[in-house]
């Protein structure tokens, strides 16, 4: 017999057995959807009728409860109940059309039947419980007639159960059998088709190709399951084999690359989302402080195995002063000057390591320890400092330890995108400290206007309403001021209401107490001073505001003075009348011959309950 006659004979009855062996497959595969369907089908049944039994019985609670209590919100939870007991029985009325039997179907169609006749019991107690007769609605709901109808019910869910399960068990054996027959004629005829095959390999493959085929087709399996770590230096054929295998080989190596860039793809994208939602995070903060905490907390996840710290800038002191660090670094001084870093004084990146040979910081060496302490036996350190600028200006400072090797040499670009957003983060925070400030300050004189008066008012009285604090206020006019300003011009005017605010200030135990009302007007509060005390403040003020000598361009004024008014909540008024207790004392010091203090008069009993 040819040899090709034997080829194509043996492929015909490979083809044949093939197909076979995918029909008996199929076969088997379709026993076993029909046992999945049983008991998907079982699940859906029990579930449904433990649905009917649980909210019937539910029902049952919540009228017997409103009977009792009488409490509308019973009545609700029963409404809703039963809205849920309808949709539960909708649902077993049409399990006629996905298989249920006849006996099945009589035995729910039983408790369906019974559930709404006790639905109608309900509904007949809770009527005659709101037509006032509560007597009749609690023999309904009480009853042994009730109750047996209770059990009944149960007793049809549970009938209904077992014939389900009866007839699901009956299912799901008939597809286990069905597919292990199938099963097993797959297997027969998948052997025979393999021993077909062995004989075409043994009669008319020769081993110099069977052998690289078979290698081949075991690498090509693997980089289909994309395991690129496949050993490809065997085939040396110079041949079809060989082709084959240089094919394989140029895949290998287009896999291998692939997957290098979707593993570095997957690390941006997760990094990117952790620097996305702590951008979001710095944006919320209300103070640098709580950016420094979000940056304590997010660095070590964008930056892992690189420990730090964040420097903030002090204007005051001139100074670089720690805000947060993580992972605990080894090098870099808590504190120090901007000249000690090359970072702040160059304005841009700064790296010092092995394969990174520059100038080291001094704020390193100043370290304790100096540079390179606490790294004996483990890798070689890099340290990178990034300046934080805003408007040309230096806020922070923000400084990593990076392990020396390319695995960390793309960190580089994330230390510089945090910088940046950190920069920003900070930036408008001052910014809106700043906007802040000057909306709460009064221009002229410096103190703290009518604006921040009404907000830290409103603070100390509710502290004082849980404290039982006494708060008083202190309001203050300067006299005959617009007399003042006509005869010695706007200027002079200005001058003195920036002196008075000054002595205003060295009278006040602590900054923010002192505001400038409007006008030539002040107001001075006093948390947790007495009355007398409060007067003998007003007393000291007026004082030297009498004995002071004004200046303005080689002109001295004097006989410049002010009037006063004291009130105290809740000793003389309510909190919600201090202000204007005292506005009234002031005017009567005003009325009664100015440069003056009054005492605000004691609110009536009606006014203190207002």
């Amino acid at each position: 017999m040819r040899l090709s006659t034997i080829t194509h004979t043996a492929y015909v009855t490979t083809v044949v057995l093939s197909m076979i062996t995918g029909a008996t497959m199929l076969m088997a595969s379709a026993a076993l959807d029909e046992e999945r369907a049983a008991v998907a089908n079982r699940y859906a049944f029990d579930k449904a009728s433990f649905e009917l039994d649980v909210e019937i019985f539910h029902m049952s609670d919540k009228a017997r409860e409103y009977v009792i209590t009488g409490n509308e919100e019973y009545l609700e939870d029963y409404g809703v109940v039963a809205a849920a007991l309808q949709g539960t029985e909708d649902r077993l009325q049409h399990m006629k059309d996905v298989g249920a039997t006849k006996v099945e179907l009589t035995a729910l169609t039983e408790a369906i039947d019974q559930a709404n006749r006790l639905t109608n019991e309900q509904r007949q107690a809770i009527e005659a419980f709101q037509n006032g007769d509560a007597e009749t609605a609690r023999n309904i709901l009480y009853s042994d007639h009730y109750e047996a109808e209770l059990d009944l019910i149960n007793s049809d869910v549970l009938r209904f159960q077992a014939l389900l399960d009866q007839r699901t068990a009956t299912e799901i054996n008939q597809a286990v059998r069905a597919s292990r027959t199938w099963k097993a004629i797959s297997e027969m005829v998948l052997g025979l088709t393999a021993l077909m095959f062995l004989g075409v390999l043994y009669f008319v493959l020769k081993r110099r190709i069977l052998r690289p085929v078979s290698r081949l087709s075991d690498v090509v399996t693997r980089l289909a399951d994309q395991d690129y770590d496949v050993d490809l230096s065997n085939f040396h054929n110079q041949d079809e084999i060989g082709d084959m295998a240089k094919a394989v080989r140029i895949f290998r190596e287009n896999g291998l690359e692939r997957r290098r860039l979707e593993e570095k793809l997957e690390r941006d994208l997760k990094l990117k989302t952790v620097l996305s939602r702590m951008t979001h995070r710095m944006q919320a903060c209300e103070s640098k402080d709580e950016v420094a905490d979000v940056v304590r907390l997010f660095l070590p996840a964008i930056l892992p195995g690189c420990p730090g710290r964040l420097y903030l800038f002090e204007k005051t002191d001139n100074i670089m002063r720690q805000a947060s660090e993580w992972l605990a670094p080894a090098d870099s001084a808590a504190r120090f000057g901007p000249m000690d870093c090359w970072a702040l004084r160059r304005g841009t990146l700064h790296q010092h390591g092995a394969d990174q040979p520059d100038m080291p910081c001094e704020h390193l060496r100043s370290a304790e320890g100096g540079p390179e302490s606490g790294r004996e036996g483990g890798p070689a350190i890099s340290s990178v400092c990034v300046p934080l600028t805003a408007q040309r200006e230096v806020i922070g400072l923000l400084y990593c330890e990076m392990p020396d090797g390319p695995a960390y040499q793309a960190h580089e670009h994330y230390i510089v995108m945090l910088a940046e957003n950190i920069s920003l983060s900070l930036a408008n925070m001052g910014l809106r400290e700043e906007l802040q400030e000057q909306a709460m300050a009064d221009s002229l004189t410096g103190l703290a206007n009518r604006r921040q008066l009404e907000q830290r008012l409103g603070a100390l009285l509710r502290d004082s309403q849980h404290t039982e604090r006494l708060v008083s206020c202190i309001m203050m006019d300067v006299d005959h001021f617009k007399l003042l300003n006509d005869t010695y011009g706007h200027d002079k005017g200005d001058d003195v209401l920036r002196e008075i605010a000054r002595i205003l200030q060295s009278h006040t135990r602590e900054d923010g107490l002192a505001f400038r009302y409007g006008g030539e007007e002040f107001v001075i509060l006093l948390p947790g001073v007495e009355t007398e005390d409060a007067l003998l403040r007003a007393e000291a003020i007026r004082s030297d505001i009498a004995a002071h000598r004004f200046h303005h361009d080689g002109i001295v004024i004097d006989g410049v003075t002010a009037s006063f008014g004291v009130s105290t909540s809740p000793d003389i008024c309510p909190d919600t009348r201090l202000v204007t207790t005292a506005d009234a004392a002031l005017y009567e010091s005003k009325a009664n011959g100015r440069n003056r203090v009054t005492r605000g008069r004691m609110a009536s009993s009606a006014d203190k309950v207002a």
